[in-house]
């Protein structure tokens, strides 16, 4: 299938809103495909190899990571942006940099690190993620940051509090934080709303599998699953060989369950922009999401996620290994604090000029999430003696 063109809706390198520091155009590629690019090449993305989604990156190597998750939610995104005639470049590079900004330890890093920052400011990952590509990577000549385009940086702040958005909005009027603050413009991009769709969509179905595979998810508990439930019993009636053959239904079934949904996306979003007929980009923003499940497998969704919720995620296990972890970003944030002075160099040095505890804290914290898991544990291990995650989940398949 041939890459479509763009539909009036969809959001038009050639017309970006541009980038915050002027770049003449690249002869041989859109703005949004350089943007892409840029995030490929970035530090921050390759750091996430070792980052962790559910499972530490330790506990084992078929485990997803941060950056295989983005790369799946990159998938599906274009699975979805094509038939909808959106750009998929900056789809892709949405969806590609989405996380750059997540911590060590996943949601429970996060948590820890939003505690330790609970009197400087807090910590949001969609913020970090802004500042990664806006301030922290440190790779060309005239500027910090990547430099993307506004398309591409209303895409990574899915998520903003009123506060950061008014801080935002203070840097540049109208910009990307305005549709948190105005209610007359509550969306970003179609482009945008896919990817933050497609994230749940690829993290309901790679955890199912990683939990299936780390054994502390069970098919009785996935039979409960409405979502999960009807595919496996079609994939079985169709396949019955298969009920020998775990792993195999179990991809099977997967891959039906996303089929159905991406589908479901595709028909439900089309049949929204035939009632609203946005006529440009703009127009979508100001209008509600349009990019949504229909309201059945909406129900659908939330009940596998729920069922996630009681049995992954808050499972003894996992909650143990991630109990840790939070100790560990702990650790590290009240050492960092107050020896601001052994970070690396450039942090050291950026700490050093800070003007208030605010702004030193928010050093300590950039220089915290951009750990690997691993470089967090080596270097708690090294300042406290301790190794924390011995007796951790050593279960797989």
């Amino acid at each position: 299938m041939r890459k479509s063109a763009l539909a009036v809706y969809a959001s038009d390198a050639s017309h970006t809103r541009g980038r915050r520091v002027f770049e003449p155009p690249a002869p041989t590629r859109s703005e949004f495909q350089r943007d892409r690019d840029r995030i490929v090449h970035s530090s921050a993305f390759r750091r996430l190899v070792y980052k962790t989604q559910v499972f530490l990156n330790h506990e084992g190597d078929m485990f997803r990571t941060r950056l295989t998750h983005s790369l799946e939610v990159a998938q599906v995104a274009r699975s979805i942006a094509r038939p909808l005639g959106l750009d998929e470049d900056l789809v892709e590079a949405i969806a590609l940099a989405h996380d750059l900004g997540h911590t060590p330890f996943g949601h429970a890093g996060q948590d820890a690190l939003h505690d330790c920052m609970r009197h400087y400011g807090g910590f949001e990952h969609n913020m970090q993620s802004l500042r990664v590509v806006d301030a922290l990577e440190q790779r060309y000549a005239d500027f910090d940051g990547l430099n993307l385009t506004y398309e591409t940086r209303e895409g990574i702040l899915k998520h903003c509090s009123a506060t950061n958005a008014r801080l935002i909005e203070a840097r540049e009027p109208g910009g990307i934080a305005r549709r948190f603050l105005d209610p007359s413009q509550p969306s970003p991009s179609l482009e945008a709303q896919l990817c933050n769709l497609a994230d749940s969509i690829a993290y309901n179905a790679h955890d199912i599998d990683d939990g299936v595979r780390s054994g502390l998810l069970t098919e009785a508990q996935l039979e409960e699953v409405p979502l999960f439930s009807v595919y496996r019993r079609a994939t079985l009636a169709q396949h019955p060989h298969l009920q020998a053959a775990p792993k195999r239904w179990l991809y099977a079934t997967l891959r039906e369950m996303l089929s159905a949904q991406i589908y479901d996306v595709i028909e439900t979003t089309q049949a929204q922009l035939r009632a609203h007929a946005p006529d440009s980009a703009d127009a979508v923003r100001r209008l509600p999401l349009l990019v949504r499940f229909s309201d059945a497998m909406h129900q659908q969704a939330v009940e596998l996620k729920r069922a996630l919720f009681a049995n992954l995620y808050r499972h003894p296990v996992v909650e143990d290994t991630t109990g840790r972890a939070k100790q560990v970003i702990q650790a590290l944030f009240a050492y960092y604090f107050t020896a601001q002075q052994d970070m690396p160099a450039d942090f050291a040095v950026r700490a050093a000029q800070a003007q208030s505890q605010d702004e030193q804290a928010r050093v300590v914290a950039d220089f915290i999430a951009g750990m690997t898991d691993r470089y967090a544990l080596r270097a708690h291990q090294r300042l406290t003696g301790v190794h924390i995650m011995d007796g951790a989940l050593t279960v797989y398949q």
